[in-house]
C-alpha cells in the first residue's frame, strides 16, 4: 500500500511539472523587462483580491496597488489545458512592446498552476461603454472620437511594423482598446496575438481566431486571399466604423440583407451625396472627421486583403485631408450573410486556436447586436 501511495505521488509530480516546465523554460530563456512576482506579493497588492474589475474567458481581474503608490490591474488566468501557452503569448508579446497606444505590461506571476499578469491601470476603462452607451454622462466628442482612432491606429500600426518581430492581434475590437485618465487609447489583449518575422507576409493558422463582427473575412474564406497584417486591418476597419457612427455595424433583427450590414448602408449615403438620407448620423455629427473616418473604415474592410492599406497607410489618411481620400469599391456582403445565423448568437464571442476567449481585464460579456 505504501509502494503504491509513493508511485501515485511521484506519477502525479511529474505531470504536474511536464505541465508547466514549458513555462519555466521560456522564463528562464528570455530577458524581461517586466518584474516577475511572488504569488504572496500578488495577494499583498490585490489586498487579498478584495476588489474585481471584471471577469472575462480567462479569469478575473483586480485591482492591485504597487508599493509606489501606483494602481494596476491584476488579470489572474484560469486553469487552461494549453500548457501556458495563452500566458507565454501574452507574456512574450507585451513584454517587448514600448509604445504610447499599447497597454504596458508591468509584471507577472507563475508558481505552480497559478498564472498572473499585471498591467497598467487604465482609468477610463474600455471604449465600447462610450460609443454604444446611450447615456450622455459618458459619450466622447467626435474630436476625442477621432483623436483615439488615430492613436489606434497608431499602436496597431506599431505592432505591425515597429517591432523587431510582426506582431499580429487577431482581437482587435472595441472591448480591447483601454483609454487612461486623459482618453489616450491603448491596444489591449494579446491572448491570441501571433508573432512573425518581419519579412513573412502570409501566416499559418490551424484555426479561425477572433470575435466575430470584426474578423476577417479570408479567416473563413481562404479562397479570397491568405491570412496576414491585412487581418488585423479588417478589425480595425470595422473598429472604426462603428466608433464614427457609435452604433454596432451589424443589425441581425431586421429583414433585408442590405439592412444587416451598416456600412453598406453608410456607403450608399455617401455615394449619393443625399442628405435626407443620413438617418443615421445628424447634421452636427457629419463632419469632416467622421467622413474621413468612415471613408478609412470602408477602405479598411475591403472583401480582399490585397484590397487594404496597410496601417501605417491607414494613419497617413487619418492625418490627412479629407479630399486626398479616394471613394473606395462598395464592400461586399458575401461572407457577413454567411455568417448571419451565427452573428444573432455569439455577436461577441471570441475564438482561437484551442477554442476558449479572449478578453481585456475589463468586464466582458456575450452580448447580443442591438
Amino acid at each position: 500500500m505504501v509502494a503504491f501511495v509513493v508511485l501515485l505521488i511521484c506519477k502525479w509530480g511529474r505531470r504536474h511539472k511536464s505541465k508547466y516546465e514549458n513555462i519555466e523554460a521560456f522564463l528562464q530563456g528570455n530577458t524581461l523587462i517586466p518584474l516577475r512576482y511572488s504569488f504572496k506579493e500578488i495577494k499583498h497588492m490585490t489586498r487579498g483580491f478584495k476588489e474585481k474589475l471584471g471577469q472575462g474567458g480567462f479569469g478575473l481581474v483586480y485591482k492591485g496597488m504597487l508599493r509606489s503608490g501606483s494602481f494596476v490591474a491584476v488579470k489572474m488566468l484560469k486553469k487552461s489545458k494549453d500548457n501556458g501557452q495563452e500566458f507565454i503569448s501574452e507574456v512574450a508579446t507585451i513584454g517587448r512592446i514600448h509604445h504610447m497606444n499599447v497597454v504596458r505590461l508591468i509584471g507577472f506571476c507563475v508558481e505552480a498552476s497559478n498564472r498572473v499578469l499585471v498591467y497598467e491601470f487604465m482609468s477610463n476603462g474600455s471604449l465600447d461603454k462610450y460609443i454604444f452607451s446611450k447615456q450622455d454622462n459618458i459619450s466622447l466628442t467626435y474630436r476625442q472620437i477621432y483623436e483615439i482612432s488615430l492613436g489606434v491606429a497608431r499602436g496597431i500600426a506599431y505592432l505591425h511594423e515597429g517591432c523587431d518581430m510582426q506582431i499580429l492581434h487577431f482581437d482587435i475590437k472595441p472591448h480591447n482598446i483601454l483609454l487612461d485618465n486623459n482618453y489616450i487609447p491603448k491596444v489591449s489583449d494579446f491572448g491570441l496575438a501571433k508573432l512573425y518575422p518581419i519579412d513573412k507576409s502570409i501566416v499559418t493558422l490551424t484555426a479561425v481566431r477572433g470575435t466575430l463582427g470584426y474578423m476577417a473575412p479570408e479567416l473563413f474564406y481562404h479562397n479570397i486571399g491568405g491570412v496576414s497584417f491585412k487581418a488585423d486591418v479588417y478589425s480595425f476597419g470595422m473598429l472604426l466604423m462603428e466608433m464614427a457612427n457609435k452604433r454596432r455595424n451589424f443589425s441581425p433583427n431586421v429583414d433585408h440583407s442590405s439592412e444587416i450590414f451598416f456600412p453598406l448602408q453608410i456607403y450608399d449615403q455617401l455615394s449619393e451625396e443625399n442628405e435626407k438620407e443620413k438617418k443615421e448620423i445628424t447634421e452636427e455629427e457629419y463632419n469632416n472627421e467622421a467622413k474621413k473616418m468612415i471613408l478609412v473604415a470602408l477602405w479598411c474592410i475591403q472583401l480582399k486583403p490585397s484590397d487594404r492599406p496597410s496601417m501605417n497607410k491607414v494613419v497617413e489618411m487619418l492625418e490627412g485631408e479629407l479630399e486626398n481620400i479616394e471613394m473606395p469599391p462598395k464592400p461586399s456582403l458575401y461572407p457577413h450573410e454567411m455568417i448571419r445565423e451565427s452573428l444573432q448568437d455569439n455577436s461577441n464571442q471570441t475564438f482561437s486556436t484551442d477554442s476558449v476567449g479572449s478578453t481585456s481585464y475589463l468586464d466582458e460579456s456575450i452580448t447580443h447586436v442591438d
